[in-house]
């Protein structure tokens, strides 16, 4: 493949943990170099693995989902116990704007959605042997990560095979419960546009590949989860909705990551 990027750093394997490989990128899409951590299968005589990318949710950054959930050593013992078939992990900054950039294009031409759908993408078919042009991709998110997620699968159905989220925000606005002191006028004019979850999937109705998101009972987006669910509903878009016990924090995340795993080796 060719080098797209000026620059790229990938860890020593000599120093590595838990097959864990760590990865920065200088992307014309950020206004500096883009971070992310890579779970990588030990698997030999095995093409074209598939490709799951990860998004956090606002003040995190490439470490949380496998430093908080330990997500790598779950996607291993799955694979381990050939529950799942082999399973890159990338999980990527957001690009570090502020308390969060939202994964949206920005006004100031960096484009923090191009980060991850292209130069993600293409990073780690670039540095990772076991992934190629012809790895499936999909896409999953917590919180913010999830209103990333959920926008970019349905807006993207060329790129990503499915999709998911956990405690999603489905509306911009609502970033304004994790921003500071709740002051979201500094982003709201900052991105080119501020898109729900369901306007993209609606527009995006005729082509949306299968997804799911879920919700704890006491998250604090639970009912904006629970309209979204009646929306899709109403509009007749074939999807999985669930609801489980838990709050808006990284024990909820950590303990329902698995089932997104599992729905997207079945859609394989």
């Amino acid at each position: 493949m060719n080098q797209r990027f000026f620059t790229t750093e990938i860890s020593d394997p000599q120093f590595e943990k838990d097959n864990l490989r760590y990865i920065t990128v200088r992307s014309k899409n950020l206004p500096g170099r883009g971070d992310m951590t890579v779970y990588v299968p030990t698997v030999t005589n095995v093409e074209h693995v598939p490709v799951v990318i990860l998004l956090h949710g606002v003040y995190g950054s490439a470490w949380c989902w496998p430093l908080k959930t330990g997500v790598h050593l779950i996607c291993h013992r799955l694979i381990s116990e050939e529950i799942i078939a082999p399973a890159i992990l990338a999980m990527p900054s957001d690009g570090l704007f502020r308390d969060g950039s939202a994964f949206l294009p920005h006004k100031d031409g960096y484009d923090y959605e191009k980060w991850i759908v292209d130069d993600v993408i293409d990073a780690i078919r670039q540095e990772i042997p076991l992934a190629s042009s012809l790895s499936p991709v999909f896409i999953s998110g917590l919180s913010m990560g999830g209103y990333g997620a959920l926008r970019m699968g349905a807006k993207y159905p060329h790129l990503f095979k499915a999709f998911s989220a956990l405690s999603s925000i489905t509306e911009f606005n609502q970033l304004a419960y994790w921003y500071e002191h709740g002051n979201i006028e500094e982003i709201s004019a900052t991105v080119v546009s501020r898109p729900s979850v369901l306007e993209t999937i609606l527009l995006n109705r005729a082509s949306l590949p299968p997804f799911m998101f879920d919700c704890g009972d006491r998250d604090i987006l639970i009912e904006a989860n629970r309209k979204l669910h009646r929306d899709l509903v109403k509009n007749n878009i074939s999807h999985i909705y669930n609801e489980y016990s838990g709050e808006h924090n990284w024990e909820y995340w950590g303990t329902h990551i698995e089932a997104h795993l599992l729905f997207f080796d079945k859609c394989l």
